[in-house]
């Protein structure tokens, strides 16, 4: 095999903090001379980037890495990632797997590529390197690609909020935070490159900074809104008691920030949010959402829902509904309760059947669509700036600054370009509209 013709195809499931490293892996290994394309070719190498977020998660990753073999099953296989961490010897023990790493030192996989295209064989047995995922620190990562306009920077790695459904602190370890000086200079480079949006996310983004001596998340956002030319700026999810009067006043007036946030809820319920041990309540994060809409008209919020949680009545599923329809989210992703050995809701009474958790996913994902049409239905007849980013079978695809997503019809792309749209009508897919001259 001669230097130019080595190829790398990367899987990416779960996360957008498991996008950005993948990026950063790719940009690692086209450094050393690989051709990177798409994992669906038959490639030399393959990287499986994986997540365990949820039972479905661990099903996935594994269905992926023996996909890779399948489509080549000389190319070397390297797996790392969230399942890789919580589970390495499950992915050693799949055939054809020749390398497995966590989440410490995920960079490692290009190494190991290379030496293992050096020894010119697969390894009998996988080699498995999977110390403390916060082992390493926060891991010297930087991208200066991105897909068509937007990017993911990963700000913040780990998770210590211990909630009594989630393997993710067993998979992420300690808050580790990047710099303020590397983040700068990362998303300048980006903007520098043409890059129009930017997303500063982490396991849990609001934590960012609470291990450095840098200030909090509003003071990063302030020093980041002062990058010259700066495209729009989001933020990865967030737990909703950053929603404070002091955040929310230093955030309001920047120009660069989305009003769109996406909050990680789980429940409407406040005896599930407990169960859960939440950091909030609903009455706070309502307040939260409020204060937000006060200061910044016109937000636009989305988030994440998990029914069937273990204890979970009627009673308390009917509040969710309920907190859902006050909330008025743009869009509610929906999850059944996915029980992940170690934590404490495995071992809690009252598991909910499968039949009632996805009963009651199809109940709260029709009201959320009825919210969301609801919604998109009061943007008809406004003028909204879009930023468009794909364009196919002759409608551009793209997103207002809130996060509502528009398309309009054209005979030419206008990837990354940002153009004022006439909202003309809405569908459950989001807005349709027409171009206006400028």
């Amino acid at each position: 095999m001669s230097h130019t013709e080595r190829t790398v195809g990367i899987y990416t499931l779960g996360c957008k903090v498991n996008q950005y490293e993948s990026e950063a892996i790719a940009e690692s290994f086209a450094k050393r001379g690989f051709c990177i394309q798409s994992p669906a070719l038959s490639c030399d190498v393959y990287v499986i980037n994986t997540c365990t977020v949820t039972a479905e998660s661990d099903r996935k990753a594994r269905q992926f890495i023996r996909r890779a073999i399948h489509t080549n099953p000389d190319a070397y296989i390297l797996v790392t990632g969230c399942f890789s961490q919580v589970a390495p010897d499950r992915v050693a023990a799949i055939p054809g797997v020749d390398y497995v790493c966590g989440n410490a030192c995920k960079l490692s996989v290009v190494d190991a590529a290379e030496e293992l295209i050096a020894k010119g064989e697969k390894n009998v047995e996988a080699t498995v390197s999977c110390p403390a995922p916060d082992a390493c620190g926060f891991e010297k990562m930087e991208i200066c690609r991105f897909d068509r306009t937007r990017a993911y920077v990963k700000i913040e790695d780990g998770c210590e909020s211990r909630c009594t459904y989630c393997i993710i602190p067993t998979a992420r370890g300690q808050i580790r935070s990047k710099s303020t000086e590397e983040i700068v200079r990362e998303v300048t480079a980006l903007t520098e490159n043409g890059c129009r949006e930017t997303v500063l996310t982490g396991i849990e983004t609001a934590s960012w900074g609470k291990d450095l001596n840098e200030g909090t998340l509003a003071d990063l956002l302030c020093k980041v809104d002062r990058i010259p030319h700066v495209g729009r700026i989001r933020l990865g999810s967030l737990d909703p008691s950053v929603m404070k009067r002091e955040f929310v006043e230093r955030i309001a007036p920047l120009s660069s920030l989305a009003p769109h946030f996406h909050i990680s809820m789980q429940s409407g319920s406040d005896k599930i949010l407990s169960l859960m041990k939440r950091k909030y309540n609903t009455r706070m994060a309502l307040e939260g959402i409020e204060r937000v809409r006060t200061a910044i008209p016109d937000v636009q919020f989305t988030t994440d829902m998990i029914v069937g949680f273990p204890g979970e009545t009627e009673e308390d599923f009917l509040a969710t509904l309920a907190f859902a329809r006050r909330a008025r989210f743009l869009m509610i992703h929906v999850f059944p309760y996915s029980k992940r050995a170690g934590t404490p809701a495995a071992l809690m009474d009252g598991q909910i059947p499968e039949e009632v958790k996805h009963a009651r996913v199809k109940r709260l994902m029709d009201e959320a669509k009825k919210i969301r049409r609801e919604i998109l239905s009061s943007y008809v007849g406004k003028r909204e700036a879009v930023l468009f980013e794909t364009y196919e079978n002759g409608w551009m695809h793209g997103h207002t600054d809130a996060f509502v997503e528009v398309r309009v019809p054209t005979p030419v792309s206008l990837q990354g370009q940002t153009r004022t749209v006439l909202i003309g009508a809405a569908d459950d897919r989001g807005c349709i509209g027409e171009l206006l001259t400028q």
